[in-house]
């Protein structure tokens, strides 16, 4: 089923697939990681004036990495805005996304923490360094075939 936003897009030839709805009705996007920047733009102009939340998550181990973004078009007036939810992924041997720091300046910390625990690079953001871990950490935590260095009591558990 196609929601209002994917209908919109499919009309203005802007490439995507819908991924139906999620528990609450709100639909779900995916976007071309090449495509990002631009349709970010688009959706900022048509009225998603506000990134709710961006994070990131490792699909499966040794398969793709998906970064998402909840927009909401905050109107005056207006009880039940409307929201998006859009999933860029990502190979995990190139995990390139142009960032969305200049479209909404609330992606800042979020982008640099999915940078420190997943390692997908958010090009063209103006501070992409470790936040949560030290700069000397070795790895990407929160990916599924992370090996922790130098623990070894779940390694060797049988």
């Amino acid at each position: 089923m196609q929601g209002r936003l994917s209908a919109w897009l499919v009309k203005h030839g802007l490439v995507h697939r819908s991924l139906g709805f999620d528990y609450q009705g709100i639909e779900t996007l995916q976007i071309k990681p090449e495509d990002w920047h631009s349709i970010a733009v688009i959706l900022y102009v048509y009225g998603y004036n506000y990134l709710r939340s961006q994070c990131a998550y490792d699909v499966a181990p040794g398969g793709m990495l998906a970064s998402v973004y909840h927009l909401t078009r905050i109107e005056y007036g207006i009880d039940q805005p409307e929201e998006v939810c859009i999933k860029v992924f990502v190979s995990r041997k190139n995990p390139g996304i142009p960032s969305i720091f200049w479209v909404w300046k609330s992606a800042d910390f979020q982008e640099r923490e999915s940078y420190d625990m997943l390692g997908i690079s958010y090009d063209n953001h103006p501070r992409l360094k470790r936040i949560l871990m030290p700069e000397s950490w070795i790895g990407w935590p929160l990916r599924k075939d992370y090996i922790a260095p130098k623990f070894y009591e779940i390694q060797d558990a049988h």
